[in-house]
């Protein structure tokens, strides 16, 4: 083998996104409520982005009284590139820094102690009407358990409970769980569990979903023989609704079958999701949508949350008065940052717009007459319309909300495929799932049908599917075969 060291030259394309893109691409992608954190951050962390105040709020200086602020037009080229490390850029942007209008810096005033006053105000407002967090499941037992449990057996029960998982089932196996322990015997660490299953509320600490039912039922309970009965043998049968199986092995009649396993729906099979606080998501549309006198709906943005950005008149002087060279790089970087972050801001405003637009002109009849007049619609339909890549439509719909006359919908819930009727009529999946689920509800339940009926009576309605995609859809709604929907 011939190894051979020397220098050669190649000619190659590459594609790199520069850092302005990657962090407009960023900031599209942002709902209203991350895009509030990012600017906040950003005011944070960068001295010469300040926020614009109202005039309420804002402290002008004398002079801002006695000459009046020209109106000039803004050179909206674009002021940084990524070339020549931005040097001839920024002396650019002095030199048209000075005929900038006010409306785009500011002096650097300090917040009056009012406005100090107001924000400390707030935030104790919102301090004061924090909820309390509400007790966990493992909280709960603990008060329990240190009441009664002798004391030599509260460690390895502290330990049982917390490893409870949030349906109050214990996922190990008791002896993995002694031998992890340690020091303690296998009677010591049944006792434990049996103390631990007698806790409120019923059921917890059981290993499997036929234990936490059995342990529910007490000597009060109606129909307690047959329960315990149908648990412990049957409980595979009933999930499958094999009860004519489960009355020829019992005796039992189809009757007292029946109202055993409704009695059992009184059960609960996860006794420790009563203390989840599940995390209630606010919903913050960044659009909404009115109708115009024309009659025609016109999408607006809710920028109200987002604060107005500028750039600080100090620092813009202090570059002004050349600096040293430490000081000079330090603020242009600053300035390079506020202003991509600005226009960042500016071009997500103005491409969430389009696309939103674009989107309801499309679904008129949704807005109109309601959701079972959707029509289909592709990501890629609304790029051709706007002019620009699919990628950049699903960016600026993803996680983006829209208030609408009929409610708050997702933009994406806008978008879905679709097929043809037998009259060549269009039709988005979602109207062919929704009749699906008519279909299905208007079955006979002695007699439900198969999956090869349903595809028979969709096709009586126009729409010719395979069976495939019936069990595809079906499975989806959580609709269960013919067998589980049969009524005895």
């Amino acid at each position: 083998m011939h190894l051979n060291v020397s220098q050669q030259m190649r000619m190659s394309q590459q594609m790199k996104l520069a850092p302005r893109m990657i962090q407009s691409m960023e900031i599209l992608q942002l709902p209203l409520m991350a895009l509030q954190e990012r600017i906040d951050q950003e005011l944070a962390e960068n001295v010469v982005l300040e926020q614009v105040r109202n005039e309420r709020e804002a402290d002008p200086e004398p002079e801002q009284h006695e000459v009046e602020t020209p109106q000039v037009e803004i050179d909206r080229r674009e002021l940084v590139t990524d070339e020549n490390n931005n040097a001839s850029d920024f002396e650019r942007l002095m030199e048209i820094s000075s005929e900038w209008p006010e409306d785009n810096y500011t002096s650097g005033s300090k917040p009056s102690a009012n406005q100090m006053q107001d924000d400390l105000d707030r935030a104790n407002d919102r301090m004061a009407n924090a909820e309390n967090r509400p007790q966990t499941l493992h909280e709960h037992l603990l008060e329990q358990f240190h009441c009664d449990a002798p004391r030599h057996l509260r460690a390895f029960g502290d330990y049982l409970i917390h490893n409870l998982d949030e349906n109050g089932r214990l996922p190990s196996s008791l002896p993995e769980l002694a031998a992890v322990f340690g020091g303690i015997s296998m009677d010591d660490a049944e006792l434990a569990l049996r103390l631990v299953q007698q806790l409120d509320p019923p059921g917890v600490g059981a290993r499997d979903l036929k234990e936490c039912l059995l342990l529910q039922i007490t000597p009060e309970t109606p129909l307690r023989e047959m329960l315990i009965t149908l648990i412990s043998n049957h409980l595979d049968d009933i999930i499958h609704n094999r009860l004519p199986l489960i009355e020829r092995k019992t005796g039992y009649s189809m009757e007292d079958i029946k109202v055993t396993i409704e009695q059992m729906r009184t059960l609960n099979p996860f006794p420790g999701r009563g203390f989840d606080s599940p995390t209630v998501r606010s919903i913050t549309p960044d659009l909404r949508v009115e109708k115009n006198e024309e009659g025609n709906y016109v999408v607006q943005l809710i920028d109200e949350f987002v604060p107005q950005l500028r750039l600080n008149r100090r620092y813009m002087r202090m570059l002004e008065q050349n600096p040293d060279a430490a000081t000079r790089e330090f603020i242009k970087k600053k300035v390079e940052s506020a202003k991509w972050l600005i226009d960042a801001i500016e071009q997500r405003y103005n491409t969430l717009k389009r696309v939103a637009q674009s989107i309801v002109d499309q679904q008129t009849d949704f807005l109109d007459y309601g959701p079972e007049h959707i029509r289909p619609l592709k990501m890629q339909d609304v790029a051709d319309v706007v002019g620009v890549h699919v990628t950049t439509v699903s960016r600026a719909v993803d996680d983006k909300f829209i208030a609408t006359p009929r409610g708050i919908f997702a933009l994406k819930r806008f978008f879905g495929g679709g097929t043809k009727t037998a009259d060549g009529e269009d039709v988005a999946w979602e109207n062919i799932r929704r009749k699906l689920k008519e279909v299905v509800d208007g079955e006979d339940k002695s007699n439900p049908l198969s999956d090869d009926a349903i595809v028979d009576a969709l096709k009586d309605h126009g729409f010719n599917l395979a069976r495939r995609t019936v069990t595809k859809y079906r499975k989806a709604m959580n609709i269960p075969s013919s067998r589980q929907r049969r009524e005895f």
